[in-house]
């Protein structure tokens, strides 16, 4: 009865007791996913540098056990991703993947799609979803001290795994 109440199920009143607040497990559901913070359920970023090649990228994505990585130039900015995907398109062609850098095959600004630490979870599932990705860096905006440039540093990700677990912790508590 006390989860019921917490959940807004049922609800309480002295002398009346117990009744039915209209709330379905569903709107419960629906409710936390819109709001939980990226911020509260991100994970941290595997990060390569634009000039790594496509062959230690596929070391890194397997030693990470991660289906998608965040590239950054120079100044820390994120500049790219790079999914199994395009890592495996351009395995099994000719290239020589010791030479290729991953700068050439990732997906580049401003083509990617990302989340704030302050989106909810529902906003990043949407995007997900609406742009068939496996992961979302998480990212907020740094303007640059000398030239004043404003680029995204990569804080976190939220994936496909993330949001699933958030699922099955909030399958535990109903």
């Amino acid at each position: 009865m006390a989860i019921l109440t917490m959940a807004g199920i049922l609800d309480a009143r002295p002398r009346v007791g117990y009744f039915y607040a209209g709330k379905s497990i569903l709107n419960f559901v629906a409710e936390h996913l819109r709001k939980t913070k990226v911020k509260d359920i991100k994970g941290l970023p595997v990060i390569i540098q634009e000039n790594t090649s496509v062959y230690d990228a596929v070391v890194t994505l397997f030693l990470e056990d991660v289906g998608t990585l965040f590239v950054t130039n120079e100044k820390g900015g994120l500049s790219g991703v790079v999914s199994r995907k395009d890592l495996l398109k351009i395995a099994i062609g000719n290239m020589d993947i010791h030479k290729v850098p991953v700068g050439i095959i990732m997906t580049r600004m401003p083509n990617i799609i990302t989340v704030s630490p302050e989106d909810t979870v529902y906003e990043a599932a949407v995007k997900i979803v609406e742009h068939e990705v496996d992961a979302l860096p998480v990212v907020v905006q740094v303007k640059e001290d000398k030239e004043g440039d404003l680029f995204y540093k990569v804080i976190g990700k939220i994936t496909k795994t993330s949001i699933t677990k958030l699922f099955v912790e909030l399958g535990k508590t109903t």
